[in-house]
């Protein structure tokens, strides 16, 4: 079955074309700077790489271009007779509403546009994807994928915040998380590398931007990233947790809009606030110079990871399986070494060696003597929403 995965931006569209249940990639690309002359639409395969830049007016126009290529007899990425059957999309927020992955008919395009409240940046695109997309795979069917839904399973003592009842009950205000298409990827790799469901495991996605989960067997019991994608862990331009009375203080006190303090905590924060740089490579090279701001940021990024993890080691009663994942979790040695550092009191010791020199696939870091199993386990949340839209269409 020939599934497509649309995960549509706000000036973007990243797709991937898989043939399930085998997980083969077809081909795989992006077009990006929607509404800029400068657009680009990229294409990759086993064979062949198109790479061209394009006036794209709008994400019609891009997701036209998209479906044209998979249709060029020149890719042969389409065999006589193949059509896509299903076209899954990422959707950031699903509300308290939404727990699976759903066929997508009228009712749920209103909720999705409906939730875009609590995720303005995110739900209008995803669901100007899935509209775009109606017209141009008529005989797919359309698939919503939502980022929220690994987390519903966080209990009530968890995910609620300590203000007025109604606000929960007339607005929706909680914990909704985010990422959870990665977390529960990487939970279910871990559960199939071992051969069992570990009983207390702690996911850490770390990229531009970073989130924890406390997984316990196999749901997730509480998560770093709330009501918003933007608290918990520092992240690359997101302060992640803050004493909220600051932005009041911003605000009453130094004459800041809302609209500035939301984007300065948003966008100019985390470690391109602390370093100046907003790529991590660049953050480590200066650390490696001596550069006392890449150091100090380094030192509270990994001393936040270390926070959460013992809260949720606590609430879990102990730990088994820590993971390591996305592009800084799996790539990054120093952030890896550092967030294990002294962390003994829990079992935890990884092996120096191990950890410089990760092979493809699951890795295992961790010391002979280490009481609990840490892991690089690489993510890939395309073929994950490709697995759950190909089992909703079974």
């Amino acid at each position: 079955m020939l599934i497509l995965v649309l995960n549509s931006g706000s000036s973007s569209i990243k797709f991937q074309l898989l043939d399930m249940p085998s997980g083969e990639l077809r081909c795989s690309g992006l077009v990006e700077r929607i509404g800029s002359p400068n657009a680009r639409f990229y294409l990759k395969t086993k064979d062949a790489e198109v790479d061209i830049k394009k006036g794209l007016a709008d994400h019609k126009k891009g997701l036209a271009v998209i479906a044209d290529s998979l249709m060029d007899p020149k890719l042969d990425l389409l065999q006589a007779g193949e059509q896509i059957r299903g076209v899954g999309h990422r959707v950031v927020h699903g509300g308290k509403v939404y727990s699976a992955t759903v066929r997508v008919n009228k009712a749920v395009k209103d909720k999705i546009k409906e939730l875009a409240s609590l995720a303005p940046l995110h739900n209008p695109n995803n669901l100007l994807g899935i509209v775009v997309s109606e017209e141009l795979f008529p005989e797919a069917t359309q698939v919503a994928v939502f980022d929220t839904a690994f987390h519903q399973s966080i209990p009530e003592k968890a995910h609620r915040y300590a203000i007025p009842n109604s606000f929960y009950d007339k607005y929706g205000v909680r914990v909704y998380g985010f990422h959870g298409t990665s977390h529960k990827y990487v939970s279910e790799q871990v559960a199939e590398y071992l051969g069992k469901i570990p009983s207390r495991m702690i996911t850490i996605h770390l990229g531009n931007g970073c989130s924890i989960t406390a997984v316990k067997d196999g749901k997730s019991i509480d998560h770093s990233l709330g009501f918003g994608p933007s608290n918990g862990l520092i992240m690359g331009t997101r302060s992640g947790d803050i004493d909220h009375s600051l932005i009041f203080y911003l605000i009453e006190e130094l004459g800041y809009s809302a609209k500035e303090v939301n984007q300065i905590l948003v966008g100019e924060s985390g470690m391109y606030g602390l370093t100046g740089f907003k790529d991590l490579r660049d953050i480590q090279k200066a650390a490696a110079k001596g550069d006392r701001k890449s150091l100090l940021a380094l030192d509270m990024m990994n001393y936040r990871i270390q926070k959460f993890i013992g809260a949720y080691a606590a609430i879990m009663n102990g730990l088994d399986v820590l993971v390591f994942t996305a592009g800084i979790g799996e790539n990054s040695a120093l952030v890896r070494e550092g967030v294990c550092r002294n962390m003994d009191y829990l079992g935890i010791k990884i092996d120096p060696d191990r950890n410089q020199n990760p092979q493809r696939g699951i890795w295992e870091l961790q010391s002979d003597d280490s009481r609990i199993k840490i892991l690089i386990v690489p993510t890939n949340e395309e073929l994950e929403i490709a697995r759950q839209t190909y089992r909703l269409l079974q």
